[in-house]
């Protein structure tokens, strides 16, 4: 599942590999989300709850909840935006990599989750553990990566949105045309299957996730790390060479 995907450029992509990114991308959101709420007892990337509860707090007067909402928050900007500048930095360099800049901080990233996420959960800035914010940047880092090479066509660890997709396309394909000469309703099946392929592959994510963390700890995070370095090995070596070389 986690071979290197060709045509994964800057330059070069086609609907396919997009979606076999996504997918790759998505498993690994959904692992690290889901282990990362046994281990810091909360979803990183679920962006509406943190907001809604940001607004719920604030009226309640919980300041404390309210500033690690707002961390959270600008935790989960700060990946999309280190995102926008690592892939444009790649890009007027012409890096066939320059996509796989950000899934390389990623994974560096979880590799240091998983290897010191223990001694992590120990230290508090402020107001809020070192790996709520990490992983918050984490996903913010991921979901930008994904939805600026499909130009927002998939999204990994939006399943709120994705569901609602789905469920659109389902409602088109169960439609029934009774009126004869009216402009058919048709689902557009290409979607269906995208939708459908992301949400399972975030599901399937998710239970390893929760097995991993169950079972071995914060380390079970340092597999989804050694698969996003599988994905963008291949352009990044071909651009270490052409450096080189140049």
């Amino acid at each position: 599942m986690f071979a290197p995907i060709h045509g994964f450029t800057s330059l070069q992509r086609t609907p396919q590999t997009d979606l076999k990114l996504g997918t790759v991308l998505a498993f690994v959101g959904g692992a690290a989300n889901a282990g990362g709420f046994l281990a810091v007892g909360q979803y990183t990337s679920h962006m509406t709850g943190i907001v809604s509860s940001l607004a719920d707090n604030l009226v309640l007067g919980q300041f404390v909840l309210v500033g690690a909402g707002l961390a959270s928050l600008l935790a989960f900007l700060l990946g999309t935006m280190c995102t926008v500048w690592l892939v444009n930095w790649g890009m007027r360099r012409r890096l066939r990599s320059a996509y796989g800049l950000p899934l390389i901080v990623e994974a560096a990233l979880l590799l240091v989750f998983g290897l010191f996420g223990a001694a992590l959960s120990l230290w508090h800035t402020l107001i809020l553990p070192v790996t709520v914010v990490l992983l918050c940047f984490i996903m913010g880092l991921q979901n930008a990566v994904i939805t600026k090479i499909s130009k927002a066509r998939i999204r990994t660890t939006h399943v709120t949105g994705l569901v609602t997709d789905l469920g659109i396309e389902l409602g088109r394909l169960f439609y029934m045309n009774r009126l004869p000469g009216a402009e058919p309703v048709r689902a557009d099946r290409r979607r269906l299957r995208v939708h459908a392929q992301l949400i399972a592959s975030f599901l399937l994510g998710g239970i390893a996730g929760a097995f991993g963390f169950k079972f071995v700890g914060y380390v079970s995070t340092v597999p989804l790390a050694l698969a996003l370095l599988l994905l963008v090995l291949r352009p990044a070596l071909d651009d270490w060479q052409r450096l080189r070389a140049a």
